[in-house]
């Protein structure tokens, strides 16, 4: 695992760590600044997302740790730094309820002994006007006039807008800004115009997304059968991975939440490969 430091983090000298304690925040006023922000309680989402503070501390942040996934490393290598808040997109509760046992007593038990809070945000986070995992990545790749699109419960998971190159050059560019493999299924034209985008894990989507009339479709994953049905259905199908496509909005939500509250801020990088 790496981590990645902000540059505000940068700023501070190692000889002052011992002054951390003096950037501190009620927890209750973050929470309550993210609940908002997110629209947490207007946003549907996933049973097993259960969005929102996950868990809670004394009280206190001191410092923001960002991470994709609540797994049982990111929250170890985040304990190891003592009492904070950890904001991720994918919480502790995806497979349910179950037994405090095993790993995920070993999840809370490392958290709560090292007051570590955990906040998650998953489709709240993907959509967010700035701070989302899409408006991010459809800046990045250099989408013109990016409009939300793909209506789910009154809710629109993606962005859909212009973009004027090749194929080959917008799969080299979202490799470039997702650091790592592409997968392409050419099922369209060469030159590109308009592009659709729901980062994660949308590839199952891709006849709907056809059937709105870009010609290309970027996400993060998708299974087997997206390939054969995006050449079937005449749009270009770009995957660059569910991890590599969603660490953007838990990285400009720690960056827009650290500077509100005057707080350092790092990301826990553990990418899956997938």
């Amino acid at each position: 695992m790496t981590v990645e430091v902000c540059p505000a983090l940068e700023l501070l000298s190692l000889a002052a760590e011992h002054r951390y304690s003096s950037f501190m925040s009620p927890l209750a006023d973050l929470v309550s600044f993210l609940d908002c922000e997110l629209r947490i309680a207007e946003i549907p989402d996933y049973p097993g997302a259960v969005n929102g503070l996950q868990l809670a501390n004394e009280g206190k942040v001191q410092r923001i740790i960002a991470a994709v996934d609540a797994s049982l490393p990111v929250i170890e290598a985040a304990a190891a730094g003592g009492p904070g808040l950890l904001i991720v997109h994918h919480g502790m509760f995806w497979q349910g309820v179950r037994p405090v046992t095993g790993p995920f007593y070993r999840k809370l038990k490392t958290a709560m002994e090292a007051g570590l809070a955990i906040y998650s945000a998953h489709l709240p986070l993907d959509v967010h006007p700035l701070w989302g995992n899409n408006i991010q990545l459809a800046k990045a790749i250099g989408m013109i006039d990016p409009q939300p699109f793909f209506d789910w419960k009154e809710v629109f998971l993606g962005l859909r807008g212009s973009w004027n190159g090749s194929r080959d050059h917008l799969a080299a560019l979202l490799g470039q800004t997702v650091g790592g493999r592409v997968h392409v299924c050419p099922g369209g034209p060469e030159e590109i115009s308009s592009i659709g985008l729901i980062t994660g894990g949308a590839g199952s989507e891709v006849a709907k997304v056809a059937a709105s009339g870009v010609d290309t479709f970027i996400s993060g994953e998708g299974p087997h059968w997206s390939h054969p049905l995006a050449l079937e259905l005449g749009i270009n199908l770009l995957l660059g991975g569910h991890y590599a496509t969603e660490t953007f909005g838990v990285k400009a939500l720690a960056h827009a939440l650290a500077a509100k509250f005057g707080l350092p801020w790092e990301f826990l990088d553990q990418p899956s490969g997938l």
